[in-house]
């Protein structure tokens, strides 16, 4: 049996055991909140009613909104993981990583049989331009599943896709990411379009709580440990706020009022989700 290795990250949602660590921390000001809320509704909505898994690090602040948000936050996965050149060079895992990678994913709940037996969707959620990560970790997934002899199209029709991309102006000539692979046509993806200033914070200048967990750290022992200098501080005070943010009535209400919006509100589990919502009280006249 191989240990599966995950980086650390606090549990914002019970921050009790932060400390002192934010002491002297200057107080993030989340001038995207707003634009963070909507992508946040979007890509619930467009769930079916999935389990969602942040694919590395880009969706986190997505992920501790809806957390604060969420009375019961259980669908919600981070899934640190890059699947990223290395050094210009993809593929050719030695037998080690091929097995510390699929024990780690196995620690997510993503063993090819579990995913053959499962239900609901299993919805992987990323920033994404060119959709390269996707497709790497559906080659590693399908892999798996052959070397087990799992049902790879019974777990196909499980796993679906969310693209968080760019806003940009539609027209019939408007460049979709998913036209453009060969993959596509595999598994159900839907878009979340983003905008352009929250995205580029996301996916490029965004300081991250964790280090980016790519294969020279698969199997690093190290990452198990927390951060606790200045620019990781700073992350996590970042991170708490928004998951403070998500708690707040007024976040609530955005967010019941952007999910109310969504074609989805007709499904009985997202009228149910959005009743279960703690919103504020109506004011008494």
């Amino acid at each position: 049996m191989i240990e599966p290795v995950r980086p650390f990250r606090w549990d914002l949602v019970r921050p009790d055991h932060l400390g002192s660590l934010l002491d002297g921390v200057p107080e993030p000001g989340l001038w995207f909140l707003d634009d963070l809320a909507d992508c946040a509704a979007k890509v619930l909505a467009r769930s079916g009613d999935g389990e969602l898994y942040f694919v590395g690090r880009s969706g986190d602040s997505v992920f501790d909104l809806l957390g604060g948000a969420l009375p019961d936050p259980g669908r919600l996965h981070l899934l640190p993981l890059s699947t990223g050149l290395v050094g210009g060079l993809w593929g050719g895992l030695a037998a080690t990583e091929v097995a510390q990678l699929r024990a780690n994913l196995a620690a997510h709940g993503l063993a090819p049989d579990l995913l053959a037996r499962g239900a609901k969707p299993i919805v992987l959620v990323d920033v994404v331009s060119s959709g390269r990560t996707f497709e790497q970790l559906l080659d590693i997934l399908r892999d798996w599943a052959a070397d087990e002899r799992a049902d790879w199209p019974a777990i196909r029709r499980r796993l679906r896709i969310t693209g968080l991309t760019r806003r940009t102006h539609t027209s019939p000539n408007t460049r979709r990411w998913q036209q453009h692979t060969a993959w596509a046509h595999e598994v159900t993806i839907r878009n979340v379009s983003v905008e352009p200033t929250l995205f580029g914070y996301l996916a490029d200048h965004q300081q991250k709580l964790t280090r980016s967990f790519g294969r020279f750290s698969w199997a690093a022992g190290d990452v198990r440990s927390p951060g606790h200098d200045h620019r990781t501080r700073r992350a996590l005070a970042e991170a708490v706020a928004i998951v403070e943010a998500g708690r707040s009535p007024a976040v609530r209400a955005q967010l019941a009022h952007a999910l109310s919006r969504e074609p989805a509100i007709a499904e009985p589990w997202l009228r149910d989700l959005v009743r279960r919502l703690p919103l504020p009280r109506a004011s008494p006249g």
